[in-house]
């Protein structure tokens, strides 16, 4: 079985731990990085599955990100995170195709049961 790959990209080094350290906990392998540019070759490399991106990043922000993973990797499951919620940033990820949105602060139970539940579609997607 393949190992299950997280990564989470944010420029708060807070965010990256607690989320980290969450994740670990549970038993996923998990890459960090504090920006997009730092992201891009973890992502291939690594042969990531499940995405974490803040949406206000230095450089390329999470948006950018997103759209440039989605043309390479157009069945991996990625979640935007912001501090900053608005319908606009929430329909311009829909767009950018971000599979859902997490507001923070974020309860972990619910970031980790939806981690768990893109992990099952990806299994049950590769049994195609």
């Amino acid at each position: 079985m393949l190992k299950q790959k997280i990564l989470v990209v944010d420029d708060l080094e807070s965010i990256r731990d607690l989320l980290h350290d969450a994740f670990l906990k549970e038993g996923f392998e998990v890459y960090t990085a504090e920006s997009s540019e730092e992201a891009l070759p973890i992502i291939y490399r690594e042969n990531i599955q499940v995405h974490f991106y803040d949406l206000h990043l230095p450089g390329m922000n999470g948006i950018e990100l997103c759209r440039a993973v989605r043309k390479k990797r157009p069945v991996d499951l990625i979640f935007a995170m912001t501090g900053h919620p608005s319908i606009y940033a929430l329909v311009e990820c829909r767009e950018a195709g971000f599979d859902d949105y997490f507001i923070k602060p974020f309860d972990l139970r619910i970031i980790i049961e939806n981690t768990k539940r893109a992990f099952e579609t990806i299994k049950r997607w590769k049994r195609q």
